[in-house]
């Protein structure tokens, strides 16, 4: 018995060594690059499959054999891999997601070379490296772990490693080259890969596919270890090789054996479904949402030429018809990765499981052996298939609920690796099974026939998920899951819906996949192959059906055609290009045309360039020609002197004269490049109306159709004709290029009645007596105007952007005033009016929606800390209807602490947070954003690949009440309903895409709006704007919170001021009497 124990531990410390060797690997390319290497097993394959070459196949040498491989061509493989894809990546700042799908690319496309080198057939004939004493082994894994961790430590390289691992731009600052420190990494990386190849390789089946499975199988090594801990690491190999090894010994008799039998051979799988699916997640620090490009419109072109393609093989014979009855049932397949990846937005790489499932389900029904169920006809049993198979989606939507990126990928995989070591390769489950196609189309054509009417109704469901509310719901959570959820978007009840109908589709799939081969065939539904078709979605178009069916027919197609492999190649080379182009391949191509077409283009030489300007007079440079890279229309006007022709310069309008429509020109500073807009940061204000004699018009009022102030540019009331569009405003513009011209700017009324013309009235308006009826709906509203402030003491006014084009900066938290009274504020009493010379008949509709109900959101005692730092220290807080308060304050006040505790997405650990008299603590986000609480955030969350109108449509659908009116009021409020609302979010300025997030928050017709950092990104006369509008809500009822460094903004608009400090409310009051007695830092 003793000696039994004893060889047991020695095997187990064999295969513990191993495993060792491949955490310690992951470990130290992940410390150093933040790169999880999923392609760390088919390096050790290649690295194995080159020994063998060296040594058997040329006759060298062990030892030369050895050294090339290991000491030369791994690392030579991880130097490369860093220079030619992860570089590129983390110079673009890419996300995760880029970053795993190139990890993943290279892995199929190593796999996919190794097939079509050295075939697919299994080798027994790998050399021996280290004798088959796990001494030998063990030695090394822990000689190993020993040098890398005194490297780590005690040597130069070590400490740039940990500097570059704590903090990598930091590092770079500091003068370490962290490209260097990823290239050593990455080479190390691929060193241990490569011995763990050889290692392995005498004693497992040497094969492209099996081998890397088997690597991959022990990552649980490395996460248990945190992704970190090298000494843990190496035990739990060690201890898990052990335990393995140890369990041969029992023999329990009855189902047990069998049970044993799988657990015993496959205990690294349990640990990796215990790791990815129970200890909390891993992953990089919480990252930006990742960038979502527009939406590019399928050409109707397309979908003929892919229905022309489908319909070939009913022309075919033989053996490629047989070979083409794969492509629809593995196109069923890929569709459910567009449901779940592309729109969902949800990483998943088990899906070869479900289908799996989906084959074996149908073939155990249709045989009489599913346990509880009769045998069952071919069609029914599929049918009956995909409804068992739907909810085991929740294997993997429940993870993804707390788990994202990285995390969600592990989970996903172990997911798809325990089903297939445990159901697939069990003999329990598998053994004589066939299965038959359904009566009447056993032959190829007509299983074809029926094959493409079941793609027919797949592509429907996928169709009706993509689109319409769910639609819009799964690409907000795709590109924005933060502001989803703020949205009012149920993102935990959406991610289990989306990975419960991929399952399903996977399911009906992969059981049509089984019925045209005729058989469960287990290796069809590997995890690898599992892996190569996440990649080809991913590469050709995750969002797009068409890119699903293409990556079918290319993969069935291409493996068919030539030697197999020659798919997986491809793939893999186009996933590895995801660094070199981030569009994808069509973008790429579309990009090289562009070039191509510029270069057929004839050019003028500098000679020929000057014969061409003797013999013909210059042509006048037009007006667009004249507008600069980043300007938009609105920034394009007229400058020419008396008695010369109108000449068009960008920025200065023309003296005494405006474009047809153009009732309000816009304030000083209204301009924002939308190029520097998009960047977050200021443009030159646009001032220069101003300065070239142009004059304000009065105040046309900012109230719009719902009685609330327009940002735009025009109130909807304002009557402008159809057909006569202001040029202030956005989405009324006129130009050739839309996308650059509608977004950048904020035109904006002056605070107070301007300057009139010589006239008394200013040129393209009417006179005050045509002014549209006030809202008769508004509480408190008179016949002449709406109500006053619900503030005895209004606030002072210090902001002067309207009307000073030259103010100074504004203060940050911590300035304050230098004394002396300040300016009062021009409507403190009388909030701007209906727009001046607006005519009736072109009024603002009444409000469809009932009142806001008075509803005050109180903090009481609220508590949070971080560790052993308190955030948090028994704050209490009230925001009331029809009031805006303001949170001030130093960094690390607290301030946004609050701020979440009150939008839901952070739990205190004391207190509590009530609307009204209902508790809120434990509500969630998207709950609180359904009982009426609106936020916006300090970073910019819209939805990128939804256009304008469907952005707002999204907060309007998942709001506190249906309101069929609140998505055009909300678009009018903001000048977003003429041609900008088509646009896609993409690509528009700051400036638009702060009123599209606020457009969204208010069309969910909240009763508390929470603002964090609204003025971000804007200049002065957007903020200026952004004020009219919010004191024009908190008149309508409102309850508005503001999280502000801008003191100049607080000063204009909060009605109460709370002043925080280590996070407590130290200062509270009137805005007027807290900032001016400098208690505002």
């Amino acid at each position: 018995m003793a000696s039994l124990t004893y060889d047991l531990t020695l095997a187990g410390l064999s295969v513990g060594s191993a495993a060792a060797l491949t955490g310690i690997g992951l470990i130290v390319t992940h410390r150093a690059t933040g790169v999880l290497n999923f392609a760390h097993g088919a390096i050790a394959m290649v690295c194995a499959y080159l020994l063998r070459q060296f040594t058997v196949e040329w006759g060298w040498p062990l030892w030369l054999g050895a050294a090339v491989t290991l000491l030369l061509v791994a690392p030579a493989i991880g130097v490369a891999l860093e220079r030619f894809v992860f570089r590129p990546l983390s110079v673009l700042g890419s996300d995760p997601a880029q970053t795993l799908v190139a990890s993943i690319g290279v892995f199929v496309l190593l796999v996919g070379g190794a097939a079509l080198v050295w075939g697919t057939g299994a080798r027994a004939d790998a050399p021996t490296l280290v004798s088959a004493d796990p001494w030998g082994q063990l030695a090394v894994a822990v000689a190993l772990a020993v040098g890398v961790g005194a490297v780590t430590r005690w040597t130069r390289i070590g400490t740039e490693l940990r500097a570059v691992v704590d903090d990598r731009s930091l590092a770079v600052l500091g003068g370490i080259d962290a490209d260097r420190v990823a290239a050593a990494g990455w080479a190390f990386g691929s060193f241990t890969a490569g011995l763990t190849g050889v290692l392995l390789a005498p004693y497992v089946r040497l094969d492209p596919y099996g081998m890397p499975l088997l690597v991959m199988e022990v990552l649980a090594v490395a996460v248990v270890a945190r992704m970190r801990n090298l000494p843990v690491a190496v035990v739990v190999a060690l201890g898990i090789g052990v335990a393995q090894s140890q369990l041969t010994r029992l023999h329990p008799s009855g189902w047990g054996e069998q049970l044993l039998q799988a657990v015993g051979a496959n205990l690294f799988v349990v640990a990796l479904l215990i790791a990815a699916l129970v200890l909390p997640g891993i992953g990089t620090r919480d990252a930006l949402p990742r960038t979502a490009t527009a939406r590019v419109a399928t050409p109707p072109g397309a979908w003929i030429v892919a229905v022309v393609l489908f319909l070939l093989p009913l022309g075919f014979a033989g053996s490629d018809l047989h070979t083409s009855v794969q492509v629809p049932a593995l196109g069923v397949v890929l569709l459910s990765l567009v449901v779940v990846t592309g729109r969902g937005g949800q990483i998943s790489l088990g899906q070869a499981a479900y289908a799996g499932l989906g084959a074996l389900f149908t073939a155990l029904l249709a045989a009489g052996r599913f346990p509880g169920l009769p045998r069952l006809p071919e069609l029914a049993a599929l049918a009956v298939a995909v409804v068992l198979v739907a909810p085991l989606g929740l294997l993997t939507g429940w993870p993804a609920i707390s788990r994202h990126g990285l995390a969600l990928a592990l989970a996903t995989f172990a997911v798809g690796v325990g089903v297939s070591r445990f159901v697939f390769s069990q003999p329990y489950a598998t053994s004589g099974l066939s299965l038959d196609r359904p009566a009447g189309f056993d032959g190829d054509r007509a299983y074809y026939l029926l094959e493409l009417a079941l793609l027919a109704c797949a592509l429907l469901a996928a169709g009706v998920l993509r689109r319409g509310r769910t639609g819009r719901a799964l690409a907000a959570m795709r590109d924005h899951e933060s502001g989803a959820s703020a949205a009012g978007v149920r993102v935990p009840a959406l991610k289990l819906t989306a990975f419960v109908a991929g399952a399903a589709l996977a399911a009906l799939g992969g059981g049509m996949l089984g019925m045209g081969l005729r058989a469960f065939d287990a290796t069809a539904y590997d995890p690898v192959r599992g892996l190569l078709w996440f990649a080809a979605v991913v590469v050709l178009g995750a969002d797009s059906v068409l890119g699903a069916l293409a990556a079918a027919a290319l993969l069935v197609g291409l493996d068919a055609g030539a030697r197999g492999g020659v798919a997986a190649a491809l793939i893999g080379v186009l996933a590895v290009l995801v660094g070199r182009f981030p569009g994808g391949p069509y973008e790429a191509l579309r990009a090289a045309a562009s070039r191509l077409r510029l270069r057929r283009r004839a050019t003028l030489t500098p000679l020929g360039a000057r014969v061409r300007r003797q013999l013909r007079p210059v042509r006048p440079r037009t007006a667009r020609e004249l507008v600069p890279a980043g300007a938009t229309a609105m920034t394009s006007v007229r400058l020419h002197a008396p008695g010369e022709p109108g000449r068009r310069v960008p920025g200065v309008p023309e003296r005494g004269r405006r474009p047809a429509g153009w009732d309000r020109p816009p304030a000083s500073g209204a301009g924002l490049s939308g190029q520097q807009g998009r960047q977050g940061g200021l443009s030159e204000p646009s001032h220069t109306a101003s300065t070239h004699g142009a004059k304000p018009p009065p105040d046309t009022g900012p109230l719009s159709s719902a009685g609330r102030p327009g940002i735009g540019g025009q109130a909807s009331g304002s009557g402008q004709p159809q057909g006569n569009t202001p040029a202030d405003s956005p989405g009324e513009l006129r130009h050739d290029h839309p996308t650059t011209a509608r977004s950048g700017h904020i035109a904006t009324p002056p605070d107070t009645p301007g300057q009139p013309g010589t006239d008394g009235t200013t040129p393209g308006t009417e006179q005050p007596g045509s002014a549209a009826q006030p809202r008769g709906d508004a509480p408190g509203a008179e016949a002449g105007g709406p109500r006053s402030r619900r503030d005895d003491s209004a606030p002072p006014r210090s902001r002067a952007s309207a009307q000073d084009p030259g103010r100074p900066p504004s203060r940050q938290d911590g300035a304050v005033r230098a004394g002396g009274a300040t300016q009062a504020r021009g409507d403190a009493t009388a909030p701007p009016g209906p727009a001046n010379g607006a005519p009736a008949s072109r009024a603002a509709p009444r409000s469809s929606h009932p009142p806001l109900e008075p509803t005050a959101l109180r903090a009481r005692q609220l508590h949070v800390s971080y560790g052993g730092f308190t955030a948090l220290d028994g704050v209490d807080l009230e925001v009331r209807p029809g009031r805006v308060t303001a949170v001030v304050g130093p960094n690390g006040a607290g301030k946004s602490t609050l701020f979440h505790c009150l939008a839901g997405t952070l739990r205190p650990a004391r207190g509590q947070v009530l609307l009204g008299e209902r508790d809120i603590t434990r509500q969630a986000a998207h709950a609180r954003t359904r009982l009426g609480i609106a936020r916006t955030f300090q970073q910019l969350a819209v939805f990128p690949s939804l256009t304008v109108a469907e952005n707002v449509r999204v907060g309007a659908e998942q709001g506190r009440i249906a309101d069929p009116g609140a998505v055009e009021r909300a678009l009018r409020l903001f000048g977003l309903d003429g041609p900008v609302r088509a646009l896609p979010a993409a690509g528009l300025p700051t400036g638009t895409l702060r009123r599209v997030e606020l457009a969204r928050a208010l069309a969910g017709s909240p009763r508390v709006l929470l603002l964090d950092e609204p003025a971000a990104g804007l200049d002065s006369g957007e903020v200026a704007a952004l004020a009219r509008v919010l004191r024009a809500l908190a008149a309508d009822g409102m309850a508005l919170l503001v999280v502000e460094h801008d003191l100049d903004l607080v000063a204009d608009l909060a009605h109460t001021v709370h002043v925080m400090a280590a996070g407590r409310i130290v200062t509270s009051g009137p805005a007027d009497r807290v900032l001016e007695t400098g208690t505002g830092g």
